[in-house]
């Protein structure tokens, strides 16, 4: 049997069951006012009549405040909020998208789930902020070790094609591109960001917010990391420009190898499968790219469990999109 053919991908009724025992695993809350205790189901309810349906379409999982009176259903305060979508073509979004290595594009959601391509393209970047996990809690600790390295990607918005390269500059070959910046415990987490440039101001910073003090830190031969970093339990360094790519020592190995497999998966699925990343979109994909790594099997998830993860991840989320009416 194939886990495609379990009820909820294809059930409405069953799709609604399956997102109300993630969201309310302790039974349904109102989302308007918060009650608990008097909410009741409302079976039977349709929509009104319309051309495409003159019966109208039965509203699967509605149910009734006692408290505050409204009706809502388990989309509420969720990214599935105000979709018209059916609920079970949304689930097999997300278990596409949580269980394809190298991501899956908008294109193929299109395809595969036979919705129109702009549809398939809003719904790719609700379940990515559905992804998104933000946590604040140090990487690392006593006996943990971290990697950290910057990589570039794609084009900078600000930097358009065309545009002179500053000729009084050095280095000119990366100007014009983004810098991601990872932080890689091994055998746990991964953390990226986006930021401006390759500065001591922009990426040491974020390294001493995340990895925790008691932290053996490892680094290649840059020079933002030869005086900067705080002050970690060790820091130790590769010399990639010496052909060092690892070094093994009593106690420990040290390399970036950890971290540089993550950007190797990083950019495969941007190269081969989203091909046309904005900048101002590039903040989800790493988000995207980090839940998968995050829980990924060697952690013991598997995509049915990645895929329930990515749906917690749903509750207390909008993403919205406005069209700026000329004035």
């Amino acid at each position: 049997m194939s886990i495609l053919t379990k009820k909820y991908f294809h059930d409405e009724a069953a799709a609604f069951v399956k997102l109300e025992s993630i969201v309310w695993p302790h039974g349904p809350v109102c989302p308007h006012c918060g009650a608990d205790k008097r909410v009741y189901e409302l079976n039977g309810v349709r929509s009104k009549p319309s051309k495409k349906n003159p019966e109208g379409i039965e509203r699967h999982g509605l149910k009734k405040c006692g408290a505050c009176r409204k009706q809502f259903t388990a989309r509420v305060g969720t990214v599935f909020e105000s979709s018209h979508i059916p609920l079970h073509k949304w689930l097999q979004a997300v278990h596409l998208m949580c269980s394809s290595k190298k991501g899956i594009s908008s294109h193929q959601l299109h395809r595969v789930l036979e919705i129109k391509y702009q549809s398939a393209w809003f719904m790719s970047h609700r379940i990515r902020e559905a992804m998104r996990t933000g946590s604040l809690s140090p990487m690392g600790g006593a006996g943990g070790i971290v990697e950290v390295d910057e990589t570039i990607y794609g084009r900078a918005d600000t930097h358009p094609k065309g545009r002179r390269r500053n000729t009084n500059r050095k280095i000119t070959n990366s100007s014009h591109k983004n810098v991601i910046v990872s932080l890689v415990e091994r055998g746990g987490s991964v953390r990226s960001y986006h930021v401006s440039g390759s500065t001591v101001s922009e990426v040491i910073p974020i390294v001493n917010a995340n990895v925790s003090k008691e932290t053996a830190m490892m680094t290649d031969g840059s020079p933002l990391y030869k005086q900067q970093l705080g002050n970690f339990a060790s820091h130790d360094r590769v010399d990639h420009s010496a052909n060092e790519y690892v070094r093994y020592e009593p106690t420990k190995t040290v390399h970036t190898n950890t971290v540089e497999g993550y950007f190797s998966v990083f950019k495969r699925g941007m190269r081969g499968t989203y091909q046309h990343c904005k900048e101002k979109h590039l903040h989800r994909y790493l988000a995207e790219f980090d839940f998968r790594h995050n829980n990924r099997s060697a952690l013991g998830t598997e995509d049915e469990k990645r895929a329930d993860r990515a749906l917690a991840g749903a509750k207390g989320k909008r993403l919205t999109y406005t069209v700026a009416r000329p004035t």
